[in-house]
């Protein structure tokens, strides 16, 4: 940010997300980006984000709809004005906050895309399908990568996870025999989640065969040495890459996004996590257990899901009751 001024104020909003609200990086990094782009706005006009008014406000929200962003982008970056004027307040740094009293842009329900159950089975056999054989020096290696995709893809599914979590999951939050694991979500929230058989059997696959060939996969690259090899093998990742490093998000991505081609769709990560709501929700689950493996704060955020128990009741309302249908 070219004003000192804004960086000193950003600077200390920054840390009170960080400390005291305990927000995750990534929603700390979505506030930077929202904020020092309305800071640039007032630059434009010799304003800092003190003296804004609540003209600049709405005229920022304006050319953001004229660059065609659309609402609910629109709608998150006023969000992140009006908690950092709200810090302002608090902190007694200004009397007055410009973003009050301005209505939040309609923001249409988006209903979340999920893949049908047949789409998921082929999605989740995919790495173990992939033809290992084309160089006989890595089959060992490539069938190791294929059986961790294949252990994350069924943990994905099976409780819901997002990239992050699976990312920084650890080796000891893994409860393999009792069948759950524990997931650090958005602000270092804690919680439980089922595992099935299958991610179970995944996993206990992956733990016991694959994961060694990973951890030694440096040992033949480098010179890096035995206590290298060792922190490899002691990594606490429960997913690692070659020579146990850190999985990056770009890497969990082309793998679903490669995974997915067998069933036909080009999935992402979060497709994963909304097919596993949905799919509990047309069993008959009901929202506050989706919202308790979801890990969501507010079961309003579960609630998108309410149209497929509304749909599946229809249809067993129509199947079973002697008057839904007109003789």
């Amino acid at each position: 940010m070219a004003s000192e001024a804004n960086s000193r104020l950003l600077s200390g909003f920054l840390d009170y997300l960080r400390i005291e609200k305990g927000l995750a990086a990534l929603s700390i990094s979505a506030y930077t980006t929202d904020i020092c782009q309305f800071s640039e706005f007032l630059e434009k006009r010799n304003r800092v984000l003190l003296t804004a008014r609540r003209i600049d406000v709405r005229d920022f929200l304006q050319q953001l709809f004229s660059h065609r962003v659309d609402g609910r982008s629109v709608g998150r970056k006023l969000s992140a004005l009006r908690h950092l004027y709200r810090y302002l307040l608090l902190d007694k740094k200004l009397d007055h906050d410009p973003s009050l009293n301005i209505e939040s842009p309609r923001q249409w329900k988006v209903l979340p895309k999920a893949l049908a159950r047949d789409e998921m089975e082929t999605m989740l056999a995919g790495p173990l399908t992939r033809d290992t054989t084309t160089s006989p020096r890595n089959t060992k290696e490539s069938a190791a990568l294929a059986a961790r995709d294949h252990a994350m893809l069924e943990v994905f599914y099976a409780g819901a996870l997002r990239v992050t979590e699976i990312i920084n999951a650890k080796w000891e939050d893994l409860k393999l025999d009792a069948g759950y694991m524990l997931v650090r979500g958005k602000g270092d929230k804690e919680r439980v989640v089922p595992l099935g058989k299958s991610a179970q059997d995944a996993l206990a696959e992956y733990l016991k065969q694959s994961r060694p060939v990973l951890a030694a996969c440096k040992q033949s690259r480098t010179s890096g040495g035995a206590s290298e090899a060792l922190a490899a093998r002691n990594s606490p990742l429960l997913f690692i890459a070659r020579g146990g490093r850190k999985l990056t998000r770009q890497r969990i991505w082309q793998m679903v996004r490669a995974a997915s081609a067998f069933s036909g769709r080009a999935a992402s990560p979060h497709m994963l996590r909304h097919s596993c709501a949905t799919h509990m929700v047309e069993n008959g689950a009901d929202l506050r257990t989706v919202q308790t493996i979801l890990g969501h704060a507010d079961i309003s955020t579960t609630q998108v899901y309410t149209h497929l128990a509304l749909d599946r009741l229809r249809t067993v309302y129509q199947k079973h009751h002697p008057r839904a249908k007109a003789r």
